[in-house]
């Protein structure tokens, strides 16, 4: 039986992901009763605060993020009764020594969240290991990113293994948390109308996008050097690939989901210098609108002229049986018309239709699972349009659609980092993901990374409030196929 934690400490706790996700995630466990009662969080940056002072800032983040009508002053005071706070300069070891003494006994339930810049996950695990607080029952989540590359995501992935080993290292990808992710498992393996249908032989493609309508956010020096593929790609846009295309597992444990995902990522078919042009688009934008307000242009904001890609399109194939042939299509970008994350499945069309005799066209049926901004399922089906067909018959394609949100409306919506959070306190790793996977995805991307340097590619212009490049569309379309959008 794992031991649930009775202390999480918290890096980064005066940043945005904390103040956006982070504390609001936890004061909604809180309000639902399901962090354990005697749970610290004892949150750590280097900016010189004392208790108090952290639960005022606590407070006040959560007065602006919860949702309104969420907030409750007196579940926030316990809740806020919760937080403790140290100082800590990562290249002090005496931070570390203070750290430990706070936290006491750190053999008995401590679970870390680390969210930092790469080049600080070394010190970070140093100065942890250093201060005996990297006992055998200490768990240990990692935030994004872990790495710019294979190489690095090895080194950074050998300096946490040295003081946590893989059953207790929990990476985090935030998407895994949301609900409709989640959902997919279950329609796919609790439904058995689907599985008999999902592979090769019934469906078409299938698309996966991922789109943005705002720009850099303040993070324009982390993005520079990332860019969409490495920031978008190689971690949730490959995570829902995974879980689309992944075998049924025996058991809805972390070993044989994760094992299944795995097999996916080894599967995918690289993409070379000699086929990169014809299986890959790039884009940045430039100057545009956005819900009729003007935008700048990428290299207005990020303040220099830059090659980094703000938009990326592929074309992956799956080389295995059940998905031999069949393109997965994936899209992201920032300064899109609208924002947007979807899974589109197409299947193949019937093989003979009997109406045709009749003046009726058949269209092939169309999953559509919606991640954000609202959670949605929605199912097209072809039906027979009211009247005596004297004129002949009539076929129009009508969408079955579920609305999570209304179909579970007694249930509260909650932020994806709720679920990770609560995971790591009970010591579940299900929903997180393991080393063998991260490596895998990067693997793939700096494959791509290397084509695009041999061939010399640089991305293409598209103005913001646009879908991106119009050879992203030349890229479905070459295979008579259109984006959903």
């Amino acid at each position: 039986m794992v031991e649930k934690a009775s202390t999480l400490l918290m890096f980064g706790a005066t940043g945005d992901l904390a103040r956006r996700m982070l504390l609001p995630s936890l004061y909604g466990l809180d309000s639902d009763g399901l962090l354990p009662a005697d749970l610290r969080i004892i949150g750590t940056a280097r900016t010189e605060l004392g208790d108090e002072a952290f639960r005022e800032r606590a407070d006040a983040a959560l007065k602006e993020h919860l949702p309104q009508g969420f907030y409750s002053e007196g579940i926030a005071k316990r809740f806020l009764g919760r937080l403790h706070y140290v100082p800590l300069d990562i290249k002090d070891q005496s931070g570390f020594d203070r750290l430990a003494k706070r936290i006491g006994d750190p053999c008995h339930g401590v679970a870390i969240f680390l969210s930092t810049a790469p080049s600080l996950f070394k010190p970070t695990i140093d100065g942890l290991a250093g201060a005996g607080l990297a006992c055998p029952t200490v768990r240990m989540a990692l935030e994004k990113p872990l790495g710019s590359d294979l190489e690095s995501s090895r080194e950074i992935n050998d300096s946490v293994a040295g003081a946590f080993p893989e059953d207790r290292t929990f990476r985090i990808d935030h998407y895994l948390g949301k609900e409709t992710v989640q959902n997919l498992l279950a329609l796919r393996f609790a439904n058995s109308m689907f599985e008999p249908l999902w592979n090769a032989t019934h469906i078409d493609h299938v698309q996966i996008t991922v789109a943005e309508t705002i720009g850099l956010e303040g993070r324009g020096d982390y993005y520079d050097q990332a860019g969409a593929l490495r920031d978008m790609v190689q971690n949730h846009m490959l995570q829902l690939l995974a879980l689309v295309a992944m075998e049924p597992p025996a058991d809805f444990n972390s070993t044989a989901v994760r094992d299944e995902k795995v097999k996916v990522l080894h599967a995918l078919r690289a993409i070379t210098s000699a086929d990169v042009e014809a299986n890959s688009v790039t884009g940045q934008y430039l100057r545009g609108a956005i819900d009729g307000e003007p935008v700048p242009g990428y290299a207005e904001e990020v303040g220099h002229e830059s090659t980094t890609e703000t938009f990326v399109a592929l074309k992956a194939h799956i080389d295995n049986w059940r998905w031999k042939g069949v393109p997965f299509y994936l899209r992201t970008g920032k300064r899109m018309p609208m924002r947007d994350t979807e899974i589109f499945i197409q299947f193949r069309d019937v093989p003979y239709s009997i109406f045709a005799s009749r003046g009726a066209t058949t269209k092939p049926n169309k999953l559509i699972i919606g991640v954000q901004p609202e959670e949605t399922i929605s199912l097209h089906l072809m039906a027979k349009t009211p009247g005596l067909d004297r004129q002949g018959v009539r076929l129009r394609e009508i969408p079955l659609d579920i609305g999570l949100a209304n179909a579970f409306s007694e249930y509260r919506r909650r932020i994806a980092y709720e679920r990770l959070l609560l995971d790591l306190i009970e010591g579940d790793p299900t929903l997180f993901v393991r080393r063998d996977e991260v490596e895998a995805q990067w693997g793939w991307i700096d494959r791509i990374r290397a084509a695009w340097t041999e061939k010399g590619l640089t991305p293409r212009p598209y103005a913001a409030g646009t879908w991106g490049p119009s050879a992203a569309i030349a890229l479905t379309e070459r295979d008579g196929i259109s984006w959903h959008e």
